[in-house]
């Protein structure tokens, strides 16, 4: 059996500075160090963060006033800053900088008049934060091809959209095909919204499946990047499953199996990548690791001045 690795996978710039805010504050303020909602989708990462002393909460109510609190990679609506304003706690914003620039031009768009359309899941984290920019009734979720076809948008207004930025590619160009067809002068990005991460990672994952006859994708059931690799890989033909670790490997997939793609979502540590490779090396006779690089990524954000020193 051989295995294959997409390259690139795991930690994207925005997970990647996420987790580095929470050890940088922890190390400068002393525990507790509060975090609204998981950090990042990644129950080891949370875990080990846990154990150093974040406490991770989704009320703020549950952050005592004058305390440090870290909002999460996945952005927050604005009145998530007014009420940690109200009760005095001091924040540090661990949002993706491309998710708030999604944000950023939702606004734009709706400063010059347009109703936003954002297109995504919804429930998300992201998607819950992306909604709280705008007023109530200033912005419409847009899940699916079937959405758009009943979607009901303010008479006389504008259209424009955004994007969710961990969406399918192929997904989002056929909702937003859909958009321009039944709304013509609707604006927004062509290719959406979605962040590099998102994009090179199924890429990579496309060029593993014409290799592949098994394809396993590290992450966690509530990380939308993660579940969109899995379903690229069905759609190409692959037996696909998602799994926390290798915990979660069952040995009946491996059946007539000669190769076996490996790829991780966003953020899910190297780590467990290579604890499900050392768990399928240990269970089977393997010829070969091989890796198949796409691209390499250089891309890196900031911390907050007062925490970058």
């Amino acid at each position: 059996m051989k295995i294959l690795l997409a390259n690139p996978r795991g930690f994207c710039a925005g997970v990647d500075r996420a987790i580095h805010i929470v050890e940088r504050a922890l190390a400068k303020y002393g525990k507790p160090i509060y975090v609204r909602h998981e950090i990042v989708h990644n129950k080891t990462v949370v875990d080990r963060l846990r154990l150093m002393g974040a406490v991770f909460v989704e009320d703020l109510a549950e952050v005592p006033e004058g305390a440090v609190v870290i909002f999460s990679a996945h952005g927050v609506a604005e009145q998530i800053y007014i009420d940690a304003a109200a009760r005095k706690q001091r924040v540090l914003d661990a949002s993706c900088p491309l998710v708030k620039k999604v944000h950023l031009g939702a606004k734009r768009q709706n400063n010059q008049g347009s109703h936003v359309l954002l297109i995504g899941h919804a429930g998300h984290a992201e998607v819950e934060g992306t909604l709280g920019q705008l007023p109530q009734g200033e912005m419409s979720l847009v899940g699916s091809v079937e959405d758009v076809d009943a979607l009901q948008v303010p008479a006389g207004r504008d259209l424009s959209y955004v994007t969710q930025t961990t969406l399918s590619l192929d997904e989002t160009r056929d909702v937003i095909a859909a958009l321009k067809t039944r709304f013509p002068n609707i604006k927004g990005p062509d290719k959406g919204d979605l962040c590099y991460a998102t994009t090179n990672r199924q890429a990579a994952v496309r060029v593993i499946c014409d290799e592949v006859q098994l394809l396993l994708v590290v992450g966690a059931s509530n990380s939308s990047n993660s579940n969109r690799l899995r379903e690229l890989g069905s759609v190409a033909g692959v037996n696909s499953y998602l799994i926390a670790g290798s915990q979660d490997i069952q040995t009946e997939w491996f059946s007539g199996v000669e190769s076996v793609g490996i790829t991780s979502g966003a953020s899910a540590p190297e780590e467990v990548v290579q604890q499900v490779v050392s768990w399928i090396q240990a269970h089977y006779k393997i010829e070969s690791v091989e890796s198949r690089v796409l691209m390499e990524e250089n891309v890196r954000f900031s911390l907050p001045a007062e925490l970058d020193a």
